[in-house]
């Protein structure tokens, strides 16, 4: 009788495994190009002051770029034509007039990856300052999707960098469309040429400093950074060097990365003496546990063309270093 109890009992999880198995929901892949963001609202409000305030807030300019050029490529459509294959793209934001007012957040509603946020107001001044409020967490949400969507496709290929890992003490993940333009002690230059001028890593690592403050943390990663530059990237003729582009006010934000101080900096490059500019975005790391400040960043020379992509890119490529 036992025996015939525990059988029972064991038949029974079994069918119920199976009947959860095939409960589960079938999402299809989600699609989109990187950085395109499907806005869902009606006529009315995008052709009116709520379709500025997206524009203006979450369209809003990537800053250090030379050009301007916005955070995403918005797509527009109406309520009614949400449905089917237009809701697999990957990031959506959903606008609406309700009774209701805040913001939602949706993990994969319609696919997978994906993230839709949908913002109701009972009126369009209150949808205006719901976007507005919340524009950078909106942006933030929607881009670390997209930095992970461009890491997977980074990934399908990926360059043997265990030169790199050995000699600087990290891991980081590039595709092998790119090549090692310069290896010296402590110091790598990584290149992705393009039709028209190039993609750029520099990793490195610097002596650690004690900063009392922010600004001046910045100001040595600055200097630093043209020291290096001038030392190892020339320019087309003997004699011109790469250095910082006085002219235009660098961006510089502290925060924790990888559980250690990160200072971020986005300006503009520029060679000395030639008429060669582009952006950069520079993460300099205080990494006391080996006793150093480690460096990556990413400049573009891409004369002609939008750099945004370009930048995301080296961005992403940052995003994936593991300090040892």
């Amino acid at each position: 009788m036992v025996k015939q109890l525990l059988y029972l009992t064991f038949l029974l999880l079994i069918l119920g495994c199976k009947d959860a198995k095939d409960q589960r929901v079938y999402k299809p892949q989600s699609s989109a190009n990187i950085n395109s963001l499907l806005v869902v609202m009606d006529n009315a409000l995008w052709n009116g002051r709520v379709g500025d305030a997206v524009r203006d807030y979450i369209g809003s300019e990537v800053y250090g770029l030379p050009q301007v050029e916005p955070n995403f490529d918005l797509n527009h459509v109406p309520m009614a034509v949400f449905s089917d294959f237009v809701r697999h793209n990957r990031t959506v934001l959903k606008v609406q007039m309700s009774e209701d007012s805040g913001i939602k957040y949706y993990k994969d509603p319609y696919a997978s990856p994906q993230k839709m946020a949908v913002i109701k107001a009972p009126n369009r001044q209150a949808l205006v300052d719901l976007i507005q409020a919340n524009a950078s967490t909106l942006i933030s949400n929607f881009k670390d999707l997209e930095f992970k969507e461009k890491q997977r496709r980074i990934n399908k290929a990926l360059f043997n960098t265990k030169t790199i890992e050995a000699a600087l003490d990290i891991k980081i993940r590039f595709s092998t469309a790119y090549r090692i333009a310069k290896a010296e002690k402590d110091f790598f230059w990584i290149r992705r040429d393009t039709q028209t001028g190039s993609l750029n890593l520099l990793l490195y690592n610097l002596p650690i400093q004690d900063f009392e403050d922010n600004q001046e943390f910045s100001a040595y990663v600055i200097r630093k950074r043209d020291s290096i530059a001038r030392q190892f990237i020339p320019g087309p003729v003997a004699g011109n060097y790469m250095t910082t582009e006085a002219a235009y006010t660098p961006f510089f934000k502290k925060r924790l990365f990888l559980n250690l101080p990160t200072l971020e900096t986005r300006s503009l490059w520029k060679i000395e003496g030639a008429y060669m500019s582009g952006p950069f975005v520079n993460y300099a790391f205080l990494d006391k546990k080996n006793k150093r400040l480690f460096v990556a960043e990413g400049f573009v020379y891409a004369p002609s063309e939008s750099k945004r992509d370009y930048m995301f890119e080296l961005e992403t490529v940052i995003r994936s270093v593991l300090i040892q």
